[in-house]
C-alpha cells in the first residue's frame, strides 16, 4: 500500500492530529513513515493535551489518547528519519499535522522541511494538512517566490478558536495558545491568490466529529490536497486523505 509521510517536532504536536490519521492509515495497511529534524529522535506529543490543558479539560479525546500509546510503541515513530534525507521519491503522500505549543516552532519554521514540501508538491501526489500544519505548507515557495498554496483551496484553524481557547487560558497559561504572534488563518491567508481561496466553514467552539459522525466537521478538498481545522476534524480529514491514497503494494 501506499508510503506516507508525517514529519514532526521533537515535542508539542497535537495528539489527535498525528494519531488518529495513523491509526486508520496503519489499519488499513498503509506505512506511515516518520521524520523528525535529526535521525531517531523519538518524538513527544504535547503534554498537556494528554492530561488536559486546564482543570482537565481542553485535551485530546480518550481514543486519541488511546491511539497515540499504540502509536508510540510503532517501530517506525521510535526510531524517525531525519528532515535532511528525506526525498520524494521515497513517499507517496505526505501529511502535515498540527499543534500549537512552543515546541511547535521547530517543525513549522523549518527551511529544510519548506524544501521539502515544494519538492513533493511539484510531484503531485496527495498532500493533506490540519490545523497549524497549514502554515508549514504556506510557507514553501516555488521559484517564483509564491506559496504552494498560491490559487490552491484551503483552509486552517480559524482565528475565532485560537482566540477563544487563547482568552480562555491565557491567566494561566499566557501565550500558550498562540504559537505566533500572528494568527494562522491570518497568515495563511494572506499567500493565497484571492480572499476566495479561504473556506473558514462553519463555527465551532467544541463539538468533534469521531470515526462514525461527521456532523460537526469540516474540511476543503482540492484536487489532491485536503486540509482541515483543528482536530475535531481528524477523522474526516483522515478518510477523504486516505481516499487519494494509491491502491498498489509499494512494499
Amino acid at each position: 500500500m501506499a508510503r506516507v509521510l508525517i514529519p514532526l517536532p521533537d515535542t508539542g504536536f497535537d495528539v489527535t492530529e498525528v494519531s488518529v490519521p495513523w491509526r486508520m492509515l496503519t489499519d488499513e495497511g498503509h506505512r506511515v513513515i516518520f521524520a523528525t529534524e535529526k535521525k531517531g529522535v523519538k518524538p513527544a506529543a504535547d503534554p498537556l493535551l494528554l492530561t488536559g490543558v486546564i482543570f482537565g479539560a481542553l485535551g485530546a479525546a480518550d481514543e486519541a489518547k488511546t491511539f497515540y500509546g499504540q502509536m508510540c510503541e510503532d517501530n517506525e515513530f521510535k526510531a524517525p528519519m531525519s528532515w535532511t534525507e528525506l526525498r520524494t521519491e521515497d513517499f507517496d503522500a505526505l501529511l502535515l499535522p498540527g499543534g500549537h505549543a512552543p515546541g511547535m516552532r521547530q517543525y513549522l519554521g523549518s527551511t529544510t522541511l519548506h524544501q521539502f514540501i515544494t519538492a513533493f508538491w511539484a510531484t503531485g501526489r496527495p498532500v493533506g494538512a490540519i490545523c497549524h500544519g497549514v502554515i508549514t505548507i504556506s510557507r514553501a515557495k516555488t521559484s517564483d517566490g509564491f506559496s504552494v498554496l498560491h490559487g490552491v483551496k484551503t483552509t486552517c484553524l480559524p482565528k475565532y478558536i485560537e482566540r477563544f481557547a487563547f482568552y480562555l487560558t491565557f491567566w494561566k497559561l499566557g501565550r500558550y495558545y498562540r504559537t505566533y504572534p500572528a494568527y494562522v488563518e491570518d497568515e495563511v491567508r494572506a499567500v493565497l491568490a484571492s480572499a476566495e481561496d479561504f473556506h473558514r466553514g462553519p463555527v465551532n467552539l467544541g463539538k468533534r466529529g469521531t470515526a462514525e459522525n461527521h456532523d460537526a466537521t469540516f474540511i476543503v478538498e482540492d484536487g489532491r490536497y485536503v486540509s482541515a481545522r483543528w482536530p475535531g476534524d481528524a477523522y474526516l480529514f483522515a478518510e477523504r486523505f486516505m481516499a487519494r491514497l494509491p491502491k498498489v503494494d509499494n512494499e
